[in-house]
């Protein structure tokens, strides 16, 4: 049984970090891409958004007894499978969580404009998660 307080505090701080993304978002790309302080602040809150929802697909994954995913990215297939996310956002999904693996371990070759794609993009997926996450959960 997925432990609520925990889930509540997780999609807590989720919005927290959507909140800042939602600010980065309507800067203009050229703007953006000239501000080092806005390229670290979105990189940085997208690391930390997209490992907040692996955290709660595993918390969820763990707690229903789902079958173990085989990566990170795989953590949301798992929730598509079982019903609880829809299917639409299996790829979205599945995408950060690379995004997020290149932010971390490949972050030299990390291109701003494509973060600055992401702030465009991708916001909207990570409250379709949260969305979805607190509907099933909060029966």
């Amino acid at each position: 049984m997925v432990d609520k307080a925990r889930l509540d505090q997780m999609l807590s701080n989720l919005l927290d970090y959507v909140a800042v993304l939602e600010r980065l978002a309507p800067t203009p790309e050229q703007e953006f891409l000239r501000n080092s302080d806005r390229i670290g602040n979105a990189k940085y809150h997208f690391v930390i958004a997209i490992e907040c929802c692996i955290d709660v697909a595993n918390h969820i994954i763990a707690s229903e007894d789902l079958r173990f995913p085989r990566d990170n990215a795989d953590s949301f297939a798992v929730l598509v499978d079982a019903g609880i996310l829809a299917e639409d956002l299996r790829e979205p999904l599945r995408s950060m969580a690379k995004f997020r693996n290149r932010l971390v371990h490949l972050y030299w070759e990390v291109d701003d404009r494509k973060v600055h794609e992401y702030l465009r993009t991708s916001i909207a997926d990570l409250n379709r998660f949260v969305r979805a996450i607190a509907d099933r959960f909060h029966e």
